[in-house]
């Protein structure tokens, strides 16, 4: 050791901690610390003691191995596989951190002239056990590249964790070991399980959850932390990089659920009782119309793209129409009058003058002397409703319907589109309606 004193040389560090030491009564840290010392004596025992210096933390140690690199990965997980084979019912419970690192140490005399250590190498190796859970190893990327090309077997024993920061705002990528057959349920995570067997008290179950809360706790702050820190230490670009991936989503999000609202907004054309669709929709206007509608429904509105002659502009006629089998066989002989010589024509007009004065004067007198009132509706396949009850579908020819006097709810339904208006029927009067789209 002598002639390495106040030299600098690289070796590995391996720095223990005991969780909670200090929180422990006199006689519980005298338990833990006798535990911890015969554990860690039995995993250094094959080391030289040439290569190893020893120094006690007090609520741990700093082992610095001066020879083989490896002797630091094969000292931490004897300790480990000791602690975890120990009790679980041994209170207080044991629960060591480990951190590994290879880096720059010097070699020194402390005030009892002891050998000693100090240097960035124990410094790092500390930050790195402060970044582990409860008996877990983590090792720093300069002695994960030493190691991890000893051998394949050393390489597969790692799995990266990430970048860490520690209070210093110093990164620090760290890798935590595991082997073919390791134990990976922590002390910590096992002793709330067994809680409620024979002779565990309920002052040791209260103790082991408010360890295993404040575990949870510290790594949530180190989670928080994190993106905190590179956010603060970001150049103003990448700040507003970050601000954007972040804003971006947010926004698409709201312009989706406002999309979904004004879609759920509208309403969709109801279907009657029997399956068949209610009617389509007329541009412009939200008016549907029951396939079947019962009597006494309300009326559905104007729709605002129906113009006035839509509307049902009333006629000022006298004339009494006639049912639709006469109409028809009049308007039969009316056009083979018209293709026959101008004397056939004269006496086809005159015919059919008479009869349309005939069919007049029975009209009246069916009506007890007056002239029936009737709605006629031109729309070839669209349906009738007059004061919400069905009254039929139009073919070919108008359908003529007689109503009695006065205002009524009319409503053709087809499937280019519905109108509907409130009527008022004048006595011996026929009202004709042609809704624009039945000429589209």
């Amino acid at each position: 050791m002598e002639e390495r004193d106040n030299r600098t040389i690289m070796c590995s560090v391996l720095f223990l901690d005991i969780v909670e030491y200090s929180k422990k009564s006199v006689s519980g840290q005298i338990s833990l610390k006798d535990r911890f010392n015969s554990y860690l004596s039995a995993a250094i025992r094959d080391v030289p003691i040439t290569d190893r210096i020893i120094l006690d933390t007090g609520d741990g140690a700093a082992i610095n191995f001066i020879g083989d690199v490896e002797d630091a990965l094969k000292t931490a997980l004897s300790l480990r596989e000791s602690l975890l084979n120990e009790g679980i019912n041994v209170d207080p419970p044991l629960l060591v951190r480990m951190g590994i690192n290879l880096g720059p140490v010097r070699l020194v005399r402390d005030i009892n002239g002891q050998p000693n250590i100090v240097g960035d190498g124990i410094n790092v190796a500390q930050r790195v056990m402060g970044f582990a859970d409860v008996a877990q190893i983590l090792v720093s990327r300069s002695y994960y590249d030493a190691v991890s090309r000893l051998s394949t077997q050393y390489a597969g024993m790692f799995h990266y964790q990430g970048s860490r920061t520690d209070k210093h705002v110093r990164e620090h990528e760290v890798y935590a070991i595991g082997y073919p057959g390791d134990k990976t349920i922590q002390r910590d995570k096992t002793k709330p399980a067994v809680a409620g067997k024979a002779g565990d008290s309920l002052a040791g179950v209260l103790e082991r959850a408010k360890t295993a809360w404040r575990f949870a706790a510290s790594r949530l702050d180190v989670l928080i932390e994190r993106p905190v820190n590179s956010f603060r230490q970001a150049e103003p670009r990448r700040r507003a990089l970050y601000v954007g991936i972040v804003a971006v989503p947010l926004v698409l999000i709201m312009v989706l659920l406002a999309s979904q609202i004004r879609h759920d907004k509208i309403p969709a054309a109801p279907t009657s009782m029997n399956g068949q669709a209610a009617s389509a929709f007329l541009p412009g206007s939200a008016v549907a119309v029951a396939d079947t509608m019962q009597p006494g429904l309300p009326t559905a509105p104007v729709s605002a793209g129906v113009d006035a002659k839509a509307r049902g502009a009333v006629p000022r006629q006298s004339k009494a129409t006639p049912k639709p089998e006469i109409r028809k066989i009049t308007e039969g002989k009316k056009a083979k009058a018209e293709a026959g010589p101008p004397e056939v024509q004269a006496k086809a007009k005159t015919e059919t003058k008479a009869k349309d004065e005939a069919e007049k004067k029975a009209a009246v007198a069916a009506h007890g002397g007056s002239a029936g009132t009737f709605v006629s509706v031109s729309c070839n396949g669209a349906e009738v409703f007059v004061d919400g009850t069905r009254k039929g579908r139009i073919a070919s020819s108008p359908l003529t319907l007689e109503v009695s006097p006065g205002k009524h709810a009319v409503i053709v339904s087809h499937a280019k589109g519905v109108y509907s208006q409130d009527i008022v029927f004048d006595a011996g009067k026929t009202v004709r309606l042609n809704p624009d789209f039945c000429d589209l």
